[in-house]
């Protein structure tokens, strides 16, 4: 079995500084296993630009880091991650296999499943618990989560509403880890 994984899951909107400071501080204060570099409000010349500084910091930090939604992006950079929301994936899934790192974000257990069997690296499930991102849906909570990582063998990283008050009871699940953003973003 791995060991559990904290993944920073980034939203520059969230922070009080740029988010490369942002990353230094997080780095220094709660150190994560990976970075993720969502801001998917961004066009994609707009997000290349924050991504070649973003990946320059997490390579001087010793933070893996994985690109989001922009495959074009990652190829043009040679970036060998990529975290897909699961539509894409399903659009690109044939195309993905130059990427070391493949993952992409599930709502149900089918959804898992077809992306396990279509050479996902790995999956976020969720959202587990309430969270300001997904206002007025509910969440799917532990059970949820349960259903999934029971369904697949690849990773499963609980998102959603994760802080330092109920991310152990993501531990006491059979989740690979936990993606937290709002937590991160505004220490």
């Amino acid at each position: 079995m791995c060991t559990f994984k904290i993944i920073a899951v980034t939203n520059r909107r969230l922070c009080r500084r740029p988010l490369t400071e942002q990353l230094e501080r997080i780095a220094s204060v709660n150190r994560p296993d990976l970075v993720m570099l969502r801001e998917k409000d961004l066009s994609e010349e707009e997000y290349q630009d924050l991504a070649e500084r973003v990946t320059a910091c997490c390579m001087r930090l010793g933070i893996p880091c994985v690109l989001h939604t922009y495959t074009e992006v990652a190829r043009r950079l040679a970036w060998p991650a990529i975290h897909l929301p699961f539509p894409l994936f399903q659009e690109q899934w044939q195309e993905l296999r130059a990427f070391n790192v493949c993952g992409t974000s599930v709502h149900s257990v089918e959804d898992a499943v077809w992306a396990q069997e279509h050479h996902a690296g790995y999956v976020t499930a969720g959202h587990v618990f309430s969270t300001d991102c997904k206002p007025g849906l509910p969440p799917r909570g532990l059970g949820f989560l349960e259903r999934v990582c029971s369904a697949v063998e690849i990773p499963v990283y609980a998102i959603g509403g994760i802080t330092e008050k109920n991310v152990e009871l993501i531990r006491g699940t059979k989740a690979s880890g936990a993606c937290m953003m709002s937590n991160m973003m505004k220490i």
